[in-house]
């Protein structure tokens, strides 16, 4: 079982590192493929949707389903036709997210019965959120480029301690003796 573990962290950590320094070399790389990804999100959304049109029983969810897998269409097309755009779109979207996640989870500080320390890291954490907010819809188009940057550098930290937890594993389990001796 070790063994098992150990290896699949060994290979998630080595390509989140992988996956990290092609983020923080290409930033504009990283930019892209994101949006070649929502892009065939949308078109396998539009794939779903179009399928529960035909699995309803009366008219109206089926023409809401189809016109719901045609506006899936359209956004994939359009992904795919102005990538800058969609880029800008999306980091704006991202800012709107984590605004609107500060605002809530400054709220949430204030609730009954929180201790002072849980309070204090709900307002942190939601601060941090609302500055983030602010910062990529104040300039969207540096933005996209920092948020592959800093995707960069977490999947490398991420990477790398996944390594380190691989080894410690794989040392554990090599360290253990077996409990059970098979039957010769």
């Amino acid at each position: 079982m070790f063994s098992s573990v150990s290896s699949s962290l060994l290979w998630r950590g080595l390509l989140a590192v992988a996956i990290g320094v092609v983020s923080v070399a290409w930033p504009n790389v990283t930019v892209g493929a994101m949006v070649i990804l929502f892009a065939v999100y949308a078109f396998i959304a539009a794939v779903v949707d179009g399928a529960r049109g035909f699995t309803g029983r009366s008219a109206g969810p089926v023409i809401g389903y189809l016109l719901l897998a045609v506006l899936d269409v359209v956004a994939g097309i359009a992904a795919l036709a102005w990538p800058g755009i969609t880029a800008l779109v999306l980091t704006i979207w991202i800012a709107a997210w984590a605004f609107v996640t500060g605002v809530i989870e400054v709220a949430m500080a204030f609730r009954r019965g929180e201790y002072a320390g849980e309070r204090a890291m709900w307002a942190l954490t939601g601060l941090v959120s609302i500055a983030l907010g602010i910062v990529l819809a104040i300039r969207p188009d540096i933005g996209a480029v920092s948020l592959a940057t800093v995707f960069g550098l977490f999947s490398i930290v991420y990477g790398i301690s996944t390594l380190v937890l691989s080894a410690q594993l794989h040392k554990a389990g090599t360290a253990t003796p077996p409990l059970a001796h098979p039957a010769s």
